[in-house]
């Protein structure tokens, strides 16, 4: 309520500075329609960052809450780009938003991305909450939206749920899930089978040792070859 009455007094400024210099009032209304519409714009872009941070968290739990629903891959793929999308418009998420990214990856089978995010809030004390002494504009308003829907339940029962339900899963289960993820890949990386052998070469054709050039004689020329032939053909017709 701070920020908004000094952002309204820094509005009356501007516009009492405006009518000293002698702007016609009509320029000024439209100048302060102007300011405060982007202002409202500005405003409802950044809440809604944060409801797409709640609206994972309610997908999230749906699908890690319900054991005995046989949800398809994809579905759960797109609940966790949708939450890795988070990452970026956040710099300093929630905790509990790697959690869930975790145990969603956990579900798919995909064990070292599991371990990437729920190392981070079980082994990494800097990803802890009460580390968080900085926060981002985004931060803050989130923390801001979560203690409103703290305080007032009724006003989004089911994003509460989600929350709650996630948070206990965190506290019982990230530690597990982390273990399970890490034997995972060490079994995987035992079932590994050693590359075949690489077949041997055939045996090379082995061939008697030539003659050295010396000893070849060349072939006669074909004109005593020819005379000779003529000789035996008149020896045979006498």
């Amino acid at each position: 309520m701070g920020k908004l009455t000094s952002k309204a007094i820094a509005v009356v400024i501007v516009v009492a500075m405006l009518n000293a210099v002698g702007f016609p009032p009509v320029i000024m209304v439209m100048i302060t329609s102007m300011v405060l519409v982007v202002w409202l714009f500005v405003r409802r872009a950044q809440a809604r960052e944060v409801e797409r941070m709640f609206d994972f968290y309610i997908a999230a739990d749906a699908i890690l809450r319900d054991e005995e629903r046989r949800w398809y891959g994809f579905e759960i793929a797109e609940v966790i780009e949708h939450g890795e999308s988070l990452l970026e418009i956040m710099p300093d998420p929630p905790p509990l938003n790697y959690y869930a990214l975790g145990a969603l990856y956990h579900r798919l089978g995909n064990h070292q991305l599991s371990v990437d995010y729920l190392s981070r809030v079980t082994e990494d004390e800097h990803y802890d909450e009460t580390h968080r002494t900085t926060p981002s504009p985004q931060l803050r308003r989130y923390v801001m939206m979560l203690r409103r829907i703290e305080y007032h339940p009724a006003s989004a029962p089911q994003t509460l749920a989600a929350i709650r339900g996630l948070e206990r899963a965190r506290q019982r289960n990230a530690s597990k899930m982390l273990l399970e993820s890490r034997d995972a890949i060490e079994n995987q990386k035992s079932d590994v089978k050693p590359d075949q052998q690489v077949a041997e070469a055939p045996e090379e054709m082995s061939f008697a040792p030539s003659m050295p050039l010396s000893a070849i004689s060349a072939p006669p020329p074909i004109t005593k070859v020819l005379h000779d032939v003529y000789q035996d053909e008149t020896r045979a017709s006498n």
